[in-house]
């Protein structure tokens, strides 16, 4: 059964999608500008937008994987994946299907010792 992702995990799937969105809108612009040097336009406006968009993903990336305990070598890919274009929505896939979008859950599911332990 699936778990429903958890209030981070959705908004980390929707910054990773706009990510790429704006690097797509980025790659638009510069082949616009350079390829067929029609408009620069489009370069500025999805420049500033992907600008945003990755500080954006960088900042949620590194609250979920804390929030939802990923570890540093899945916190550390998932900030890698906003380098090359369009790697963010590969990763949000591989997160969501592997539940580190979700709410951790404990595996005994006895939230009393885990209490008691404290």
């Amino acid at each position: 059964m699936k778990q429903p992702l958890s209030g981070i995990g959705r908004l980390y799937a929707t910054i990773a999608f706009i990510e790429a969105f704006t690097w797509l809108g980025l790659l638009t612009g510069m082949f616009l500008k350079y390829v067929t040097r029609t408009t620069e336009d489009v370069v500025t406006v999805f420049g500033y937008a992907h600008g945003f968009a990755f500080l954006l993903y960088v900042l949620v990336t590194v609250i979920a994987a804390v929030r939802l305990r990923w570890g540093v070598v899945a916190g550390v890919v998932a900030l890698a994946a906003s380098v090359p274009p369009l790697c963010t929505i590969p990763m949000e896939m591989w997160l969501r299907r592997h539940g580190r979008l979700s709410r951790r859950v404990p595996s005994s599911g006895a939230p009393e010792e885990a209490a008691a332990a404290r």
